[in-house]
């Protein structure tokens, strides 16, 4: 692959272009207003793939949004890889902190600013680039299928039933998936875990309208002063969550592993100048590595209820709601986390209230073996472009449908991510650095390279 630097190079502003186009599209999967803006990115998923070189692509309805699949199949007696993306985003809000409009993107100091810049858009779009290079030089060495979605970002409810609906369609020997970062832009890392979730949302009602906090303040409990009261009891002075059995499946790991864990390279005080901190915080007894790795967690997403407008107005809310996320290790279920949740959050509230507890929605955690064909090929493949080998890591984030794939369809995913902490997913200023998307096309050929040669 002498020459793939030089296609890169060479065809560098064409595929900023192309991916500037997707970009565009504002496919927030959680607004239902954005309901044909989903139609409209995964028609273009579907032409892009054909034009990349797919025989085949189709957009595919779900129970939700659309799924599009595409494939490239060379024999049937070579190996398959399948590769999996998702074309939906997050809600830009606040849009008054974006710096340039978060669906026009914009080229600044060697980085893509924009929503989808790195999640998913600009990740996945590599894997296009790739594939494209490969088939026009011919150097193409197994099958390669594709399935995009349009939930990611909502914790992909419909692909479950989707899965298990085109099990035969979607067969292959691995799933490559880059939604997710790396160490550092020089030290590159392949991640090896995934922390599973469990999102709720909560409810506390007091009396049955709002009220004059002057005539009722005092003698009413205030559902807004209760919500506060009753997060605070679901963690201890120790960042230790309070939820009785919560901590039942966690699993300890060794000294070994905990050492082994800690060689990757972190500096704190860079962490914490980067997002402007003066002291880090989390579960007593662990490092910050490690409470965003191996250990779950408990975080309040959002809290609303009562007057927020400009002014005063001076009442007693009769309602006030949250939404709560708790990050889930290995061995953790989120439906039986939900019912811990649920069961000890209605037993701290008081007579005065009453509470309502909605599970979202949630996914398992994953954890991927490193002796495997797979991830020695990805390896191999980061150490080409690279220099070093990379390190396994574990995530803090969550891709629900990992775990699925390897309960549906039995394939474990080699995750391959190229993002670095400092893009600002899921925040105003989203962003990608340009480098980074040029050595993720630039890696990936020879993942399928490397893993076709294995197979033999």
């Amino acid at each position: 692959m002498h020459d793939l630097k030089k296609y890169i190079e060479e065809n560098q502003d064409r595929f900023l272009e192309e991916l500037f186009e997707l970009i565009r599209i504002p496919s927030v999967s959680s607004k239902e207003d954005h309901k044909e803006h989903m139609y409209a990115a995964a028609k273009w998923v579907k032409e892009k793939l054909l034009t990349d070189g797919a025989d085949h692509a189709e957009v595919m309805e779900t129970e939700g949004h659309p799924v599009v699949y595409g494939e490239k199949i060379l024999d049937a007696s070579l190996p398959t890889v399948m590769i999996y993306g998702h074309y939906d985003v997050q809600p830009a809000e606040p849009f008054d902190l974006w710096k340039s409009p978060p669906f026009e993107p914009e080229v600044r100091d060697g980085k893509i600013y924009a929503r989808g810049a790195n999640d998913d858009k600009g990740q996945m779009f590599m894997h296009f680039k790739a594939f494209e290079y490969m088939l026009k030089t011919n150097q193409l060495p197994c099958n390669v299928k594709f399935m995009i979605e349009g939930e990611e970002e909502i914790g992909s409810p419909s692909l479950e039933n989707f899965c298990k609906a085109h099990k035969e369609k979607l067969s292959a020997d691995v799933i490559l998936v880059s939604d997710t970062s790396m160490l550092s832009p020089d030290t590159p890392s392949i991640t090896t875990g995934l922390r599973g979730l469990a999102y709720m949302e909560v409810e506390v009602t007091g009396p049955s309208h709002d009220l004059h906090s002057g005539l009722y303040g005092g003698a009413v409990d205030n559902p807004l002063n209760v919500l506060c009261e009753m997060i605070a009891q679901l963690r201890d002075e120790n960042n230790h969550i309070t939820i009785p059995g919560f901590y039942d499946d966690v699993e300890e790991l060794s000294k070994e592993e905990r050492e082994e864990m800690a060689r990757a390279p972190f500096n704190l005080e860079a962490f914490k100048k980067g997002i402007n901190l003066k002291k880090e915080a989390g579960e007593k007894g662990y490092s910050t590595m490690e409470r965003t790795g191996i250990r779950p967690s408990l975080d309040v997403n959002g809290i609303w209820g009562g007057y927020t407008e400009p002014g005063a107005k001076t009442i007693l809310p009769s309602k006030a709601s949250a939404k709560i996320s708790m990050r889930l290790v290995p061995h953790q279920e989120s439906k039986k986390i939900e019912q811990l949740f649920k069961k000890y959050f209605e037993s701290i509230a008081p007579e005065s209230v009453s509470v309502k507890v909605e599970f979202l929605h949630g996914g398992e955690g994953y954890v991927s073996p490193t002796d495997t064909i797979a991830y020695q090929a990805a390896s191999k493949a980061f150490e080409t472009t690279y220099g070093i080998k990379p390190i396994p890591v574990r995530s803090g984030g969550s891709i629900p449908i990992i775990s699925l794939f390897e309960k549906v369809l039995g394939l474990k995913s080699i995750l391959m991510g190229f993002g670095l902490d400092s893009d600002a997913i899921h925040s105003p200023n989203e962003n990608y650095s340009l480098e980074q998307f040029r050595k993720g096309i630039e890696t990936i050929p020879y993942f399928y390279k490397y893993f076709s040669e294995m197979q033999k």
